[in-house]
């Protein structure tokens, strides 16, 4: 039952191709961001569409995956867990965000929807 304490789920598109890094030893990083979509009608009727994004970070075999498939644009499945971590900014003040670490990739733009293997 632990594993669905914290699971998230999105399905959006690529804001930017992965950021890729490579450390020590070979295992792999890649940062992308997500964009995910909603629609309804205000109170005059008028149809809104709220976009939010979301940063999603790929280790290992996932991010090796990204690397070599994921573009700006794709339409994507992202299955993961959110993690909060701070970090320095370049202005030297601390700050916090928020992360979705994948578990699971799928790309669903094409004839055949391409998986990356399970972290």
């Amino acid at each position: 039952m632990n594993i669905l304490r914290n699971k998230v789920s999105l399905i959006g598109r690529l804001g930017a191709d992965p950021q890729v890094y490579v450390y020590d030893g070979g295992r792999k990083r890649a940062r992308f961001t997500v964009a995910t979509n909603d629609t309804y009608r205000n109170a005059k009727g008028e149809k809104i569409v709220d976009t939010q994004w979301h940063n999603v970070v790929a280790w290992g075999s996932s991010a090796g995956f990204a690397e070599k498939y994921l573009k700006k644009g794709m339409e994507v499945v992202v299955e993961g867990r959110l993690v909060y971590r701070e970090y320095e900014a370049r202005d030297g003040v601390r700050r916090q965000t928020a992360e979705v670490v994948v578990d699971r990739l799928l790309i669903l733009q094409g004839r055949r929807m391409r998986q990356a293997a399970e972290a």
